[in-house]
């Protein structure tokens, strides 16, 4: 967390489920960006040190989808905090890194910012 704020990348293929991640990333007080596929995204976390938490869809085209990404960005970028969201996969967290979060869409918004926080008060706690 960089300037007190934390730097969320929310990454979906679908333009609207993006714009309004973004929206509630940002009503939250955090700082978003946005990737459009897991590609789109590595190459962000590639070019900035600041990205605290990755919001992730698993669905997406292109080399890998959000369980993959979620366990390439933990072998990676250990300290990046991650949330797995899915319209279609039912997933047991298990499945997902250690300290990840996955929630089934629809989900509300209550719930990722309620998650977002804790996470994020994991990390100024240490």
């Amino acid at each position: 967390m960089k300037n007190g704020r934390a730097v969320v990348l929310v990454v979906d293929d679908s333009a609207l489920i993006r714009m309004g991640a973004v929206d509630l990333v940002q009503s939250a007080g955090y700082e978003s960006l946005e990737a459009q596929d897991a590609d789109e995204a590595i190459r962000i976390l590639e070019s900035r040190d600041d990205i605290d938490l990755v919001f992730t869809d698993v669905q997406m085209p292109g080399t890998m989808d959000g369980i993959k990404l979620a366990h390439y960005i933990r072998n990676r970028w250990p300290p990046v905090k991650l949330i797995v969201a899915s319209g279609q996969a039912i997933l047991d967290e298990s499945s997902l890194p250690l300290g990840s979060r996955y929630f089934a869409k629809p989900y509300t918004d209550h719930a990722i910012t309620d998650a977002m926080a804790r996470l994020l008060a994991k990390d100024s706690a240490a």
